[in-house]
């Protein structure tokens, strides 16, 4: 993964400079993010809460099962592990979007340097491709 550079050319051939972003820009996109992570925080907790609460259910009512209903137990854990899995991998990429912003990297490309277009990172604010490297990783 290359490094960027401090300043990098936009689209029109003009040098565009890191760090443009006001402190008051930085806070705001801070919060939002650090509030979204609280929001997935919550998520994964009630999540795991009520896997843990039909877990037990499912051990005090597994008398009688034939390979059917195990399967289908089986198959619904791994559901809910998936599940967990995503909000973790979701949360992860908000605190990694959180630790961009502290560097001064956030809404910078990782692969290309270029700037992340502001809509895309107002639909997806912990992006961390411009949308011409992103469609080239789906690619592969």
């Amino acid at each position: 993964m290359a490094k960027p550079a401090d300043t990098k050319t936009a689209t029109a051939g003009t040098p565009v400079a890191r760090g443009t972003r006001s402190a008051a820009e930085t806070e705001k996109i801070r919060a939002a993010l650090a509030a979204r992570c609280d929001e997935l925080r919550a998520e994964y907790d009630q999540t795991l809460s009520e896997i843990t609460e039909l877990q037990r259910g499912r051990l005090t009512d597994s008398a009688g099962d034939d390979h059917a209903d195990t399967g289908t137990k089986t198959l619904e854990r791994e559901q809910e592990i998936s599940l967990v899995n995503s909000i973790l991998e979701r949360i992860t990429q908000v605190e990694r979007a959180l630790e961009r912003l502290d560097e001064g990297a956030y809404g910078w490309c990782e692969r290309c340097g270029n700037p992340i277009p502001v809509e895309r990172l107002a639909a997806f604010p912990s992006a961390t491709l411009c949308v011409t490297c992103k469609q080239l990783e789906e690619r592969r």
